[in-house]
């Protein structure tokens, strides 16, 4: 006997950040957006402050679900994927935070999480790449899905005022981005596909994986997270109104010799003092020496066919990079 209903018999786990939660009735709503669609009850997984994601997306394997909801900001969504990274089992995404990163580049509805979860359950799966980040020659291992950030943009990260950001939202960022302008340049040794160069005077090393950051501004030109490229950008700015210079180079697209971009698969930075860390926006803490790498199509998403296409339109924009490049040029 053939069952009427494709999803008859699927069951979601959910695996959310209670402080997200949009209201008390948000488990409700959930569980019967899942039965209105013909799959069963959700499993729902709550994490902690000890545990952010990673052992309820294990638990969620462990039952044998059919896809796994990350619900929650940048970091709940960035555990969840450490554990799916390499599995069968899809996952959706149903963006709560400020940032939204991973949504934002996909082109998730983040505005209306009832929207983004039925996206999931009636969308289909695509893969996309996943990056692998080794901190001080193995001190501590990790998974990004968007972008990290050696120095400025992560003392920016770590810096942010979180009762502002519960107020103004991502604008935040901006304030804390103003607070932090002044710092001391470092000297970055960068590997990239066995490729090295120096460069001084550099307030900040950025991995991308994903073109688009907070605000929606697409600092990485091109950059989607299927190409198996992970790019790469270097802010020295220069003199005293050194930061316009870093402006003009990333809206620019190369017209400032205060940015730096190579793109490859596999780069290794040395600085030559410690500085501050960021992934997907969660403050890691300071780091000298990172051996970042692309793990292709490691992870599987599931979304709805309106995403899948704009990210597929995206993709075909993308020049193939089969070496490092230089995209931006500068002096060392």
């Amino acid at each position: 006997m053939t069952k009427n209903n494709p999803q008859q018999g699927k069951r979601a786990a959910v695996v959310i950040n209670p402080m997200k939660s949009p209201d008390e009735h948000f488990q409700a709503t959930i569980t019967e957006l899942c039965i209105n669609a013909g799959w069963d009850e959700p499993l729902w997984l709550e994490t902690t402050q000890e545990d952010p994601g990673r052992g309820q997306a294990a638990e969620a394997l462990e039952a044998g679900v059919d896809v796994v909801i990350a619900g929650g900001g940048d970091g709940t969504i960035r555990a969840v994927a450490e554990v799916l990274a390499g599995q069968d089992t899809p996952m959706g995404l149903l963006p709560l935070g400020t940032g939204n990163l991973l949504a934002r580049n996909l082109g998730i509805d983040i505005e209306d999480p009832a929207k983004a979860v039925l996206g999931v359950l009636e969308g289909a799966e695509s893969k996309i790449d996943v990056i692998v980040a080794v901190l001080d020659h193995g001190a501590k291992e990790l998974t990004f899905l968007v972008a990290a950030g050696l120095g400025y943009d992560a003392a920016i990260m770590s810096n942010t005022m979180e009762g502002l950001k519960d107020r103004v939202g991502w604008l935040a960022y901006v304030e804390s981005g103003i607070r932090n302008l002044r710092g001391e340049p470092v000297t970055a040794h960068i590997s990239m596909d066995g490729k090295s160069e120096t460069h001084h005077k550099v307030r900040g090393v950025m991995v991308g994986n994903c073109g688009k950051v907070m605000g929606g501004l697409e600092i990485f030109q091109g950059a989607v997270p299927t190409d198996g490229i992970l790019d790469l950008m270097t802010f020295s700015p220069q003199q005293k109104f050194g930061w316009l210079g870093v402006v003009a180079g990333v809206l620019g697209r190369g017209k400032s010799r205060a940015v730096r971009s190579l793109a490859g698969k596999r780069a290794e930075i040395t600085l030559s003092s410690p500085q501050e860390f960021q992934i997907d926006g969660d403050p890691v803490g300071l780091v000298s020496h990172l051996l970042v790498s692309v793990d292709p199509l490691a992870l599987t998403i599931k979304m709805s066919a309106s995403s899948e296409k704009k990210s597929e339109s995206e993709v075909s924009g993308r020049q193939s990079h089969t070496s490092p490049q230089l995209l931006l040029s500068s002096e060392n």
